[in-house]
């Protein structure tokens, strides 16, 4: 006979990771599939995390993943390829070719941001280069902070960080859509704005140094924060049928129920905040979530 999970969980992040442990409490049989690509894993530390501040975001995975051994949590290093839904079983394949079976599915699989194409944003990003300034402007603090948007895009960002810099400049890449109300809000605010397009960016050890422009111009800069568009890191969520919000992530109800009976999602994949904290609370909400609708199934009733 073939085995039945009680759950399987795609995604070994913090909302996975998270969603395992409360339902390996729970005495649940969990598979987890963690393809190892977390969003995060350019980067050097995970902040804004109570009692992991500044923790490095892969030992942050290995301490998790060491406590879910003794809730005999099965893992499998395996992205997986396929995932249907029928008559109230969830059939998941991973890419070794392996199929299984389960009766809650909790889909923690992420976004993925694309970055600016700009020559050589790649080798500074998660040091100097970042997108969420609650996670990475601490470290920028005082600092000539630029920040990438075309056309009207990165007038929020900019803006936003002023919270963290006196020394902020808009960079909108060759693009010239600002009107005479952006441009007197971000000069009352003292935000600098730079309209050139931009050759490349510079620094040495992953650090941020200057910006050089297609002019020739070089201008000195030592962080860089973008407000990009971001990607589901799987499709799994669109080949179940899941529905999905104007801004990309599946909508979720309050205990991140998805509109597919059993399925749950956690983390970036379903939700506007993007912290790795509240992805660790929607994946315990998910848990607890899915082991009451067990519970409900499971019980004897007269």
């Amino acid at each position: 006979m073939k085995e039945i999970y009680d759950v399987i969980i795609i995604g070994g992040g913090p909302a996975g990771l998270n969603a395992a442990m409360i339902l390996g409490r729970s005495r649940r049989k969990v598979l987890l599939f963690d393809s190892g690509k977390p969003r995060n894993r350019w980067s050097k530390s995970m902040n804004g995390f109570l009692s992991s501040d500044g923790v490095n975001p892969a030992d942050f995975i290995r301490k998790g993943r060491e406590e879910l051994k003794k809730y005999n949590i099965q893992i499998v290093d395996h992205p997986v390829s396929d995932a249907t839904y029928s008559k109230g079983t969830y059939v998941v394949e991973a890419s070794e070719g392996h199929v299984y079976h389960s009766r809650k599915l909790i889909l923690a699989t992420g976004l993925k941001d694309t970055l600016p194409e700009v020559e050589g944003i790649e080798e500074l990003y998660g040091l100097s280069v970042h997108h969420c300034p609650y996670c990475d402007g601490w470290e920028s603090r005082d600092k000539a902070i630029a920040v990438y948007g075309k056309d009207r895009s990165g007038i929020g960002q900019a803006l936003a960080m002023k919270n963290w810099s006196s020394d902020v400049t808009l960079y909108t890449d060759g693009t010239r859509k600002l009107n005479n109300k952006d441009m007197e809000l971000l000069n009352l605010n003292e935000v600098k704005v730079c309209t050139d397009a931009i050759a490349r960016v510079e620094g040495e050890e992953g650090m941020l140094q200057r910006i050089v422009l297609r002019n020739g111009e070089t201008r000195p800069q030592e962080a860089l924060f973008f407000s990009g568009e971001t990607k589901q890191q799987s499709e799994l969520g669109r080949q179940l049928g899941c529905e999905f919000t104007s801004k990309g992530v599946i909508r979720t109800r309050r205990l991140q129920q998805a509109n597919i009976p059993g399925l749950y999602v956690a983390g970036d994949a379903a939700r506007d905040m993007q912290l790795v904290i509240v992805a660790a609370a929607e994946g315990a909400k998910a848990g607890v979530a899915v082991n009451m609708e067990l519970q409900q199934e499971d019980r004897v009733r007269p």
